[in-house]
C-alpha cells in the first residue's frame, strides 16, 4: 500500500543483498515522459495500470528486488507477472502508520488528491487487503524503520546482507 516503504525499503533490500533495484513507477515514468501524478491526469487510472502491466511484461526474472506500485495487485495478469519474476513481498502496515508516513511525505499520490484523503486511503486498503494478502511473504512495518525493515525482509526471505 502507499506509504509502505515499497521504494525506499525495496532500495535498501537491494544494496544489502547486492542486487538491481528496479521501481515500476520510474519505469513508466521514463516511458511516458512524465511524473506519475500527471500521468493519472492526462490518461486516467486505467491507462495507468496497462502501463504498469505492460512493464511488468517486459520485464526479466534476474538478482533484483522490483518494488511497485500499490495498486498493481488489482490486476489478476499481474499477479501472473509478479510470480513468473520473483516472489511477491507484502510490507503490511496499519493505516495509522500509513497516514502518518504518508502526511510527512512530500509525494503526491493521485488516488488521495481528495479532501478526506486518510478515509479514502483506508477504504484502498480495505478493498486491496484480500489482494496483498495473495503475497508469498507478508512481513509487517509497523515500529520499523527502512534498515530494520529491509533486514526483516531478507531473513523472512533467507537471503543474507553481502
Amino acid at each position: 500500500m502507499m506509504g509502505a516503504g515499497k521504494s525506499s525499503v525495496g532500495r535498501a533490500i537491494a544494496e544489502l543483498s547486492g542486487r538491481q533495484f528496479i521501481d515500476t513507477d520510474i519505469l513508466l515514468q521514463q516511458r511516458l515522459g512524465r511524473p506519475i501524478p500527471q500521468v493519472f491526469q492526462i490518461y486516467g487510472e486505467d491507462a495507468f495500470r496497462d502501463h504498469e502491466t505492460s512493464i511488468l511484461r517486459s520485464l526479466e526474472p534476474g538478482p533484483s528486488v522490483l518494488s511497485t506500485g500499490g495498486g498493481i495487485v488489482i490486476r489478476e495478469d499481474n499477479w501472473t507477472e509478479m510470480k513468473r519474476l520473483g516472489i511477491p513481498i507484502y510490507l503490511r502496515a496499519l493505516p495509522e502508520t500509513l497516514i502518518s508516513r504518508l502526511e510527512a511525505s512530500k509525494k503526491r499520490r493521485p488516488l488521495l488528491e481528495v479532501e478526506d484523503w486518510p478515509i479514502r486511503m483506508k477504504e484502498l486498503l480495505s478493498k486491496r487487503e484480500d489482494q496483498y494478502l495473495r503475497a508469498e511473504v507478508v512481513v509487517d512495518m509497523d515500529g520499523e524503520n527502512v534498515e530494520s525493515a529491509a533486514r526483516k525482509v531478507l531473513a523472512r526471505l533467507g537471503w543474507s546482507p553481502s
